[in-house]
């Protein structure tokens, strides 16, 4: 655990979890080259979200089960 890194994992999480989000948007947004700040990765390597395609939607970031377990712990459920 990264008390810095956390809770913008958890913000990140929750950004997804209001339905996917296009996959070149996460990355502009949430990607970075500071290798102490790797908020798109952690949240990867955890299996908190995840890249998928959507039939005519290209490709997108999604939440994942572990995702959405990590909000209801935290009471950032995704209404």
């Amino acid at each position: 655990m990264n008390p810095v890194l956390d809770p913008l994992v958890l913000d990140l999480v929750e950004w997804v979890a209001k339905g996917p989000r296009p996959y070149a948007e996460v990355i502009e947004a949430w990607r970075t080259s500071c290798p102490r700040l790797t908020v798109w990765e952690e949240a990867v390597e955890r299996r908190l979200v995840m890249r998928t395609t959507l039939e005519g939607g290209g490709a997108k970031v999604a939440i994942t089960a572990s995702g959405l377990q990590l909000l209801r712990r935290h009471g950032r459920e995704p209404a």
